[in-house]
């Protein structure tokens, strides 16, 4: 199962869905981790070091930092950028199957869209 951070402005309802389904879940909230208020870039190389996928709502300036890892050959182990104005039970849907679906490793390197439909 992938390991997943939420960025600080991740919806928490998003979040408290998804642990209902999947108690065993592997996420971390950026701010639970000190994290509070830090930037962008920081809390990418903090998803590099704990190799976790980001899940954002933030499609402007992560993308960028994200893009911006990538072609200076960081590393990131993914970025999983979410729609809010998709039906919550999509998302958490989409959210849960490459979660569980995935392989550590899998999305190395790239940003992908949530919903998948």
């Amino acid at each position: 199962m992938l390991r997943l951070a939420a960025d600080e402005n991740f919806n928490n309802d998003l979040l408290r869905g998804m642990l209902r389904r999947e108690p065993k879940l592997d996420v971390v909230r950026v701010q639970d981790v000190g994290l509070s208020g830090a930037s962008d870039s920081v809390i990418l190389e903090w998803t590099a070091i704990e190799n976790r996928v980001l899940l954002t709502h933030d499609v402007s300036t992560i993308t960028k930092f994200a893009y911006e890892r990538i072609e200076a050959g960081l590393s990131i182990p993914g970025v999983f950028e979410v729609n809010l104005a998709t039906p919550f039970a999509q998302i958490i849907d989409d959210l849960l199957l490459l979660a569980k679906a995935s392989i550590e490793g899998e999305w190395n390197h790239m940003i992908l869209y949530i919903p998948l439909r």
